[in-house]
Order: structure tokens, then sequence, then C-alpha cells
């Protein structure tokens, strides 16, 4: 069953190997080199996999992948059962918001700590299960990589989903999730991030000011 059409993949929800399992298929671009379409998506379905062991590997919480099909383009993975925090940030208390966006940011600094940024950091992409943990998905646009400007990019777009989804909170939200960064990464490199992440708002602000 789709559940989920994009721009590079579509989301089927199934049943596999007796459980519920979602395939991640990315799709053919018809204007695109036929070669060169079939080498990207190899690659692209190759490289998310391999990000999102890597992130298990760092202490992240991931679905755990059953099977690549590099035919048909394919990651199926296990089905996350629990809550978007999109809606949970929502309902949440002070207390337990504060506690949540701590932890996201303990998971960010994980990440970010082992060379990986996801790419797509809002709260539409960490689930909460019913166990309390908070599971990251989707790293379709992800990389490796330690550099300070792509760390500044990926929680200038977790400030900007907070901005955009969760206003009203938006500020304390970010500030938690900072202060878990900094559990993991350091203050020194915390700052470091702050300071890019003001740089890269002034550039945004001097564009479309322009």
């Amino acid at each position: 069953m789709l559940i989920k059409k994009g721009a590079e993949a579509n989301l089927y929800l199934e049943e596999r190997f007796g459980r519920r399992v979602i395939i991640k298929r990315r799709l053919a671009k018809k204007y695109r080199i036929p070669e060169l379409d079939n080498e990207l998506r190899t690659y692209r379905t190759i490289h998310e996999a391999q990000i999102i062991h890597r992130a298990k590997e760092a202490g992240v919480p991931t679905p755990i992948i059953l099977l690549i099909d590099i035919s048909r383009k394919e990651i199926v993975m296990e089905y996350i059962h629990g809550r978007r925090i999109k809606e949970v940030l929502e309902e949440a208390s002070s207390k337990e918001r504060e506690n949540i966006c701590r932890e996201i940011g303990r998971l960010i600094g994980k990440l970010h700590s082992n060379g990986i940024i996801h790419g797509d950091l809002t709260t539409s992409n960490m689930i909460l299960t019913s166990d309390n943990r908070i599971v990251l998905i989707d790293f379709g646009l992800s990389e490796q990589t330690k550099e300070l400007e792509a760390r500044g990019v990926d929680l200038h777009l977790m400030r900007r989903c907070l901005q955009s989804s969760h206003y009203s909170h938006a500020e304390e939200a970010f500030e938690a999730i900072m202060k878990g960064y900094s559990e993991i990464v350091g203050e020194k490199e915390t700052l470091n991030v702050l300071d890019k992440i003001k740089d890269i708002e002034k550039r945004g602000r001097y564009i479309s000011g322009r």
C-alpha cells in the first residue's frame, strides 16, 4: 500500500517476513540518461542503507534494514510503531517537551560526532515509540562529513522546522535541543555550531532582502 509519494522515492507499507515493513523504492527519472539514472538510484539506495547502519552503530535508534534490493532500487526496513514527534510536541507538557527535545539534541550530537549529517531534520522524521525511544527515519538526504558548515545547516533546518511547525514553543525547544547536543559534542563545539547557524541565518536574510 502506497503511503507516501516523494520526489525521489515512494514509501509502501506491506507485509513481508511475517511482519509489517516499510519499502522505500527510488523512482526512475525519464529526464535522465537511463544509464546515469540507474547509477544514481543504485548509489543513493546503497548510501542511505549504509548511513542508517552507521547511525545505529553511533547509538542512534533507526529502523532495522531487512533487505536491500539493488535491482528494484528498494530498501526494505522495519515499520516503526509510534507517533511522530511533530504531533507529540504539540500535546506535551513543558517538562515533557524539554525532555524530548534534549534527547533529540543528544541524538543529533551522536550523528554529528560520528560524521553523519541527516539532511532533513524535521519533527516529521522522528518517531516516539511506546517504550519512549526516539527513532530517526528518512536518511535520503544524508551525507558523511564533519564539516562545520554541514552541521550548521543540519541544525538550522531543525530550527526552521520548529519555527514553522511549533512556533509557540520554537525557541525553548531549540534551546533544549542545543543543551542535549552540548552533552554529546561539548560546549566548545556547540558554540562553534551556534555561531555557524547565526552566519547561515544572516546569509539567508541578505539573499531574501536583495
